[in-house]
């Protein structure tokens, strides 16, 4: 029980945010898990009982508390809906710390945050080496998606469609020096946009897995005046460390990347991903513990200069969207639709900028049904409920099929792997893009 007490100690450093829950539902309207499962312990109402429980020594389950709070998306969904204010994402992230730091991280956890994600040098070299065997754990590319299916048979990649690994990370695409710098190119020499300068933080997945995204946003940025630096050694924003209630991990890669900054002079940092967008500019400094008050000052600074690359483009830049050719002539208008990434509309309240990217690259943009639903990847919750991951995506695919696109674009490099598995399991010949990536081959054509 002396245990228990210490835990209960641990958990009231929530209350004053747990107490704000009136426990009214509304969350239950919004949240994709207790839509697929209509259990209560899946919605955020249910799940802030538990944490009051542990506070109030009523339940003696950590474990079960623990397994209840990993199973969920960490969409923001029930946050945003929620008429009393409870941020429910940042409460559940700091009870996910809490219960770790008091139960400790399991072996095989150790070792990837530890001793891997926590040192982007080494994450860098294994993903390598493991890019150079994924051929022999996964098939061919045969879809439009450009996914595989695995090989063998195996808990974590059976029925799943997988993205491979680039041939060349964006990181190896650059020059070796501790920084590359983009000139502004034949883009206007006066405006809003002329003399920023842009630091761009890269991301993990789109410099591993969708490099041509970095390569797509360094082109629209430089062509509309911004010159950009890219700091070589960038890692991982910290997030899937953060999800599994690693602290010190989280921490020693904020610290990594302040430090790589602090180097730099710019006006604003963008990133091509909705995750890190929301994670620098939200978690970084609410959830970095014991900031003393020169980093703390420098994690405010940090955070409100982020901003997510369709943001910065349309709100700072301001293009003459209205005043430019919109279609390419001969060519039909495509029709394209949007998802958008919970942590870019929830989060960020970032909506309407992505579709004026696409309406600009000539594209038609018709709606989706439930657009700003969750597409069910949620990070480590692909991964451990894989089964429910697949059903909430599965509603995703459909709402993208009916709208009778060829090309579905979201801000979201996460919510584009989720994609992709769903529409090539279905056998769907639509591609999954990046706004950025659709407005640069507008670009590339218009300047032919």
């Amino acid at each position: 029980m002396a245990g228990m007490n210490e835990l209960a100690i641990l958990i009231k450093e929530l209350e004053e945010q747990l107490v704000v829950c009136i426990r009214c539902g509304s969350c239950q309207s919004v949240c994709p898990l207790f839509d697929r499962t209509r259990q209560e312990a899946d919605v955020a109402r249910g799940k802030l009982v538990l944490l009051s429980g542990l506070m109030e020594n009523i339940f003696t389950d950590p474990d079960g508390v623990n397994q209840r709070l990993n199973k969920c998306l960490l969409c923001g969904s029930c946050a945003d809906n929620c008429p009393s204010g409870v941020n429910a994402l940042e409460i559940f992230i700091r009870a996910r710390v809490i219960l770790t730091e008091y139960k400790g991280l399991s072996p095989i956890k150790k070792i990837i945050f530890k001793k891997f994600l926590a040192n982007p040098g080494t994450f860098d070299t294994l993903i390598q080496w493991a890019g150079r065997f994924q051929h022999l754990f996964i098939k061919d590319q045969a879809n439009v998606q450009g996914t595989s299916c695995a090989r063998l048979v195996s808990p974590l990649l059976s029925n799943r469609h997988i993205l491979p690994m680039a041939e060349k990370p964006f990181h190896k695409t650059l020059t070796d020096t501790h920084r590359v710098d983009f000139a502004p190119g034949s883009g206007p020499v006066v405006g809003p946009a002329f003399g920023l300068k842009a630091l761009f933080f890269t991301g993990c997945i789109i410099d591993k897995v969708f490099p041509n995204v970095a390569h797509a946003g360094i082109k629209v940025l430089t062509h509309h005046g911004v010159s950009i630096t890219i700091p070589r050694g960038q890692g991982c924003c910290g997030i899937p460390a953060l999800a599994a209630g690693d602290r010190q991990t989280f921490t020693k890669l904020v610290d990594h990347h302040l430090e790589l900054f602090k180097k730099e002079k710019f006006d604003v940092l963008i990133t091509a991903c909705a995750t890190c967008t929301s994670t620098i500019k939200k978690l970084w400094p609410a959830i970095y513990k014991d900031a003393p008050s020169g980093i703390r000052e420098q994690l405010q600074s940090l955070s409100q200069k982020t901003m997510d690359i369709n943001q910065f483009l349309v709100d700072r830049v301001k293009p003459d969207f209205d005043g430019q050719l919109s279609v390419i002539p001969g060519k039909p208008r495509e029709i394209v639709t949007y998802h958008d990434p919970c942590h870019l509309k929830k989060s960020l309240g970032v909506a309407a900028q992505p579709r004026q990217i696409i309406r600009a690259a000539g594209k038609e943009l018709v709606e989706m049904q439930g657009a700003d639903k969750c597409c069910g990847m949620g990070g480590s919750f692909n991964i451990y409920h894989y089964d429910l991951s697949a059903s909430i995506g599965n509603l995703k695919q459909k709402n993208i099929s009916d709208t009778g696109c060829t090309t579905v674009s979201t801000g979201c490099p996460a919510c584009m792997m989720q994609i992709c598995d769903m529409l090539a399991k279905q056998n769907k010949n639509i591609r999954v893009c990046h706004p950025m990536e659709l407005y640069a081959g507008f670009i590339e054509e218009k300047t032919k």
